[in-house]
């Protein structure tokens, strides 16, 4: 696996169009994205399935997890190879955790796509 990973919902079509704006924003390739459902996935990074079900989650280079819009601020500081989106999160980190549970709380009514597990079946196991 990744020194950088991402970790998320595989059965939710909005997750899994917002990791494809990642994986096309990440030009060199750098981090690894893996769907929760997948076997051993929760492990590798440290946790398990309940927790990677409430939110994103991202283990970095220095092995520290975060996870909701912490997680996605350190997704953005790999893609523009700077440190500002994290900065910008030490600042409004209350409003971005807020912002990111609604939107957690609501990604089903949010337009995506195929779901990656439903694209994908023999990757993740049933939940």
């Amino acid at each position: 696996m990744a020194d950088r990973v991402l970790v998320f919902d595989g059965d939710c079509g909005f997750c899994t169009r917002s990791v494809g704006w990642v994986r096309a924003m990440d030009r060199r390739g750098r981090i690894e994205v893996r769907p929760y459902q997948e076997p051993g996935v929760p492990e590798s990074i440290g946790t398990d399935a309940a927790t990677c079900a409430d939110a994103v989650q991202w283990r970095g280079p220095d092995g520290a997890r975060l996870a909701g819009a912490a997680a996605v601020n350190a997704v953005l500081d790999t893609v523009t190879g700077t440190g500002i989106p994290s900065g910008l999160y030490r600042v409004t980190a209350a409003l971005q955790e807020r912002v990111y549970r609604w939107v957690a709380d609501h990604r089903g009514r949010f337009p995506g796509m195929t779901p990656y597990c439903e694209s994908h079946p023999g990757s993740c196991r049933s939940s």
